[in-house]
């Protein structure tokens, strides 16, 4: 039990359970920070959007089979087909309603903008493995891990298995609002979403608002990388956001959830790219994903999120080592440190054994998968606290509820939990 605990020192954790900052070997836990919105501030219930005809994205068929994900189950892994595929008219671009939710993920909104994910922004564990294959050619591993990372970590249902892709939509995704309690959904601070995010305002400078699109970060990422978004550009384009937002947001925190950003920037050049530009992670392709729409005086403003034309996705799937082994190279371009600004002044985290005095020990892709399937497991769901205590039979529930045999400690060297 002491060790599950002694690993659980990341955003959410500490806020959602008291206790957890008691636990041996958690330091610093004072500038821990979970943010949620809630009423009517931005993200809250209700402010959210309702749809009240909410409809199941299209499964592949045999006409349209894509990558032949379906029912949550690995598909052929075989990509390099034009998405959507054309005559499939299920899957092309419709623009979200007023009624539709969206947020801070670009890739997850145009999968919604086309339909491989439920256009109302309410979809499940399911529907994501599904479509993060068959849309991006995305490994199955990385695919589930993604799923579940969606549910636990970003505060979805671990019964329904459903999570909204924005905000607060408790009352769509709790099987019981009042034993679960809130459910973020990806806007959820410190949790899915974090500060210094490629196009989206941190949490507090934007006074709740942390799932917009801001065209003047995404104008920066564009300059930055000179318009080619490769693993150079994008290394310094993810330090330069740590750099600001650390000296810009007096409530500034990047802990080791912070590694899922570097993950999310290596989709840029490596799920967005279309073969029809010999796979480089061009403006067009880039701007179009993230709905950036430049205006005739340079600056860029939002459209909704679309795939670009005679889009085709990436030939082989791109799993979680390949992830990982993304994720150590971009930061090991700027190392940083993980922890947050207490009283103006920063303060590094421990997390043993990866993280010590916010400086990252990790050193191979192996190293990275362990300690983001600790980050999964150590984030035993907020709708779990109302009903059970937290333990490690809890822990288990929900994995194998949510990803099955698939989380078999992945690249950790001894099990975290029998």
């Amino acid at each position: 039990m002491r060790t599950i605990w002694s690993i659980a020192c990341c955003a959410g954790v500490a806020a959602a359970f008291p206790f957890v900052v008691r636990q041996e070997g958690i330091k610093n836990a004072h500038i821990l920070q979970r943010q949620q919105s809630g009423g009517y501030q931005p993200g809250g219930p209700a402010n959210c959007p309702f749809n009240p005809n909410h409809e199941f994205p299209v499964p592949v068929t045999d006409e349209f089979p894509y990558n032949g994900a379906k029912g949550g189950l690995p598909g052929e892994g075989v990509g390099g087909y034009l998405v959507p595929a054309a005559g499939d008219t299920a899957h092309q671009f419709i623009a979200p309603t007023d009624q539709d939710i969206r947020g801070p993920c670009p890739g997850l909104n145009a999968a919604a903008n086309h339909g491989f994910l439920a256009r109302d922004g309410i979809t499940n564990y399911t529907e994501l493995i599904d479509a993060m294959q068959n849309m991006y050619n995305m490994g199955y591993d990385l695919a589930n891990f993604l799923a579940t990372v969606s549910i636990i970590v970003a505060d979805g249902d671990i019964v329904t298995k459903k999570v909204s892709i924005g905000c607060d939509a408790t009352t769509r995704t709790s099987i019981n609002p009042l034993l679960t309690g809130s459910e973020p959904g990806l806007d959820g601070h410190n949790k899915f979403e974090g500060d210094a995010s490629l196009t989206r305002d941190d949490y507090f400078l934007g006074k709740g608002d942390n799932f917009n699109f801001n065209g003047t970060l995404f104008g920066m990422m564009s300059d930055t990388t000179g318009g080619t978004f490769d693993l150079n550009g994008l290394g310094e384009y993810r330090y330069q956001r740590y750099v600001q937002s650390r000296q810009e947001n007096p409530n500034f925190y990047f802990g080791p959830l912070g590694t899922f950003q570097y993950g999310a920037a290596s989709f840029v050049y490596e799920l967005m790219p279309s073969g029809s530009d010999n796979y480089v992670p061009t403006l067009e392709n880039t701007a179009s994903f993230f709905g950036a729409q430049q205006q005739s005086d340079g600056t860029w403003t939002h459209v909704p999120d679309r795939i670009p034309e005679n889009w085709t996705n990436r030939v082989t799937p791109y799993s979680l080592l390949d992830v990982t082994a993304q994720i150590l190279e971009m930061y090991l371009k700027h190392p940083v440190g993980f922890g947050g600004n207490v009283n103006g002044a920063f303060v590094g985290l421990d997390f043993p054994p990866y993280i010590q005095g916010g400086n990252i020990l990790a050193a191979t892709p192996a190293d990275f998968a362990c300690l983001l399937y600790q980050l999964v497991t150590g984030q035993i769901p907020s709708s779990l606290n109302g009903v059970i205590t937290p333990s490690v039979e809890a822990l288990q529930f929900a994995l194998t509820a949510i990803g099955g045999a698939a989380f078999t400690n992945l690249g950790c060297p001894i099990p975290l939990t029998k």
